[in-house]
């Protein structure tokens, strides 16, 4: 399958694996990218050092293309800027922050970028200062998310964007979701939760299997009321945490309880005092895979869904 975004990277697929923290690492990356999707190193909470192994790593993983995830708000995002020029993986995704200031840094180093985006007014300006491409990504993902749905980001943000690919993010699992990106003009589909679950994911056997145990009312977003929304699974820690948001409990407050609980659930299983981040379309998260797996799974009936389209009546 061809798209713009195929094009861009060399990838069989238009599939590109979103960046998880304390998930997304070469392992996973270099699967992904040898079944033919684009894969991604998260850097969220990460150093440089470790930054600088893992890219090599998944170079001796994979001769395929593959990226990192860079958070643009972590306090050392200088010190992981330089590690990702030196080692030069082919793309860098950035979110969480304003992707302008970089994007000729990691062009001069020979990086192609893909920004991150929640409106339309960032995604015009990431085109115009020269982005490779762009991903929209709506608040049915895990993890950080904005105000917008996916649907309603790939309404507003793909008309207006035509100089670069664009690719849709946040509750997409499947062949279907796939196929609707693509009829609605995305050039490919941004995918994080499934490759939670995959065999290569190094998430917590706990966390697989409480997601797959979960159904579509089993997510909850933390921090909305505050503008800074986090999506995962309900349990005793969300409890906690929307009572005191509720209640006015101050900002700072908050976010001394939030902080490292992604990596307690997804890292040493604690499903009551972590978070697992994890996107709505839950009850498409029944099993365990191999990237390969889920890929062509995927592909195989995103293609039957776009050769059935035309017998649709008009």
């Amino acid at each position: 399958m061809k798209t713009k975004l195929t094009e861009l990277l060399d990838i069989k697929y238009p599939i590109i694996q979103g960046g998880m923290a304390y998930v997304s690492d070469a392992a996973l990356a270099a699967a992904v990218a040898n079944a033919g999707g684009a894969g991604v190193i998260a850097l969220g909470g990460r150093d440089g050092a470790w930054a600088r192994a893992e890219i090599r790593k998944a170079k001796t993983l994979t001769d395929k293309a593959f990226g990192v995830n860079i958070v643009l708000q972590a306090p050392n995002v200088k010190e992981l800027a330089q590690a990702v020029c030196e080692e030069k993986p082919p793309f860098v995704a950035m979110g969480a922050g304003n992707p302008l200031p970089w994007i000729d840094g990691f062009h001069q180093a020979g990086i192609k970028v893909i920004p991150v985006v929640p409106s339309v007014k960032l995604a015009r300006r990431v085109e115009d200062a020269g982005a490779d491409a762009l991903v929209i990504e709506g608040m049915e993902a895990g993890g950080h998310i904005g105000t917008l749905t996916t649907m309603a980001l790939m309404s507003n943000v793909i008309p207006q964007i035509t100089k670069i690919p664009v690719v849709a993010g946040g509750g997409i699992a499947d062949g279907r979701a796939l196929a609707a990106a693509l009829i609605m003009g995305a050039a490919g589909v941004q995918i994080g939760s499934r490759f939670l679950i995959s065999a290569e994911s190094p998430a917590h056997k706990k966390v697989k299997e409480k997601i797959i145990g979960a159904t579509d009312t089993d997510s909850v977003v933390t921090g909305f009321s505050r503008n800074a929304g986090v999506r995962g699974l309900k349990n005793a820690f969300t409890e906690k945490f929307l009572r005191l948001e509720t209640a006015g409990a101050p900002t700072e407050e908050l976010n001394v309880l939030a902080t490292g609980t992604n990596r307690l659930a997804v890292a040493e299983g604690d499903l009551d005092n972590g978070f697992v981040q994890v996107g709505q379309s839950l009850n498409l998260l029944t099993r365990m895979q191999p990237c390969a797996e889920i890929i062509a799974e995927i592909m195989r009936d995103a293609r039957q869904i776009l050769l059935d389209a035309p017998k649709i009546a008009l």
